[in-house]
């Protein structure tokens, strides 16, 4: 039996509240990807407030806090935000991704553990003594303690889809690992783990020092390895660009603190009317 996991406690009532109330996170979204209008980045920054403002106002059990880029060298793990369990006290730390539907990092392996561990077991790994061996390696800790939630959208049909990836079911279920050299356009050979039908579930990307973070680590495919994701909208959900957010954010960089009081003031009493409408308890 598996003991109790917060993260997956938390994407459970997450789950639960999206669909009792899909507007709050339409809205949210709808917020988050009109950003892309002003960078093409910069809607990845201020999904992790967003992202945390949310569970803030509509979680009433939750509590987040974003942990900020300056922090990012004092980190143990790799995190975005930290939520708290305000019922049991647990604390976990969330990485927030928002990412194009097509390949999915899960962690960089910032330790560069993972490959050269696989590379001990040659070119495949089969049977499923030889693959726990493998994953249950300290190598590996991270593959079990990665708590990422993954925005993942659809620009050209302005829709999006929660994903969160299935690390226990992957374990479970893997039955080939195997390595792809280089070549085909790759620049750095992976290793892909299959289930028993032949699907793709993850891959472990190159893991020299010299590598960069998007050249190592653990990654999967959100079209993929689809069947190893749970989606906490219950599938794709569309949004649509705020323009009036984009003038607010342009006004707001040139006004003053004064006028920055009096817009979060109509803000705030907005957000009490979307509670009251849904019917969500703060």
């Amino acid at each position: 039996m598996s003991s109790y996991d917060p993260y997956k406690d938390f994407t459970n009532r997450l789950k639960l509240l999206i669909g009792k109330h899909p507007d709050l996170i339409i809205t949210t979204l709808s917020n988050i990807f009109t950003m892309r209008l002003i960078g093409n980045k910069t809607h990845g920054d201020l999904a992790e407030i967003a992202i945390a403002e949310f569970i803030n106002q509509y979680m009433y059990d939750f509590r987040s806090v974003h942990v900020g880029k300056d922090l990012y060298r004092a980190k143990s793990q790799e995190q975005d935000i930290t939520i708290i369990n305000e019922i049991t006290k647990a604390e976990f730390p969330v990485s927030l991704k928002a990412y194009g539907d097509g390949s999915l990092q899960l962690s960089t392996d910032k330790n560069s553990r993972m490959f050269p561990r696989l590379e001990q077991e040659g070119s495949t790994v089969e049977g499923q003594n030889a693959i726990q061996k493998v994953l249950q390696d300290a190598a590996f800790a991270e593959f079990r303690n990665i708590n990422v939630l993954p925005l993942i959208y659809d620009e050209a049909k302005q829709q999006c889809n929660i994903l969160v990836f299935d690390y226990e079911r992957a374990i479970r279920e893997t039955e080939r690992i195997v390595r792809v050299d280089a070549g085909n356009g790759r620049k750095h050979p992976v290793y892909r783990f299959y289930d028993v039908a032949d699907g793709y579930i993850c891959e472990v990307r190159y893991g020299d020092a010299t590598a960069n973070a998007l050249q190592r680590g653990l990654w999967t495919h959100t079209r993929n390895g689809l069947n190893y994701f749970d989606s906490l909208t219950n599938g794709w959900i569309g949004y649509s660009h705020n323009l009036v957010l984009v003038k607010l954010f342009s006004h707001a960089l040139v006004s003053s603190e004064t006028g920055h009081s009096a817009a979060l003031e109509k803000i705030t009493e907005d957000i009490t009317r979307l509670k009251k409408t849904s019917g969500v308890s703060g």
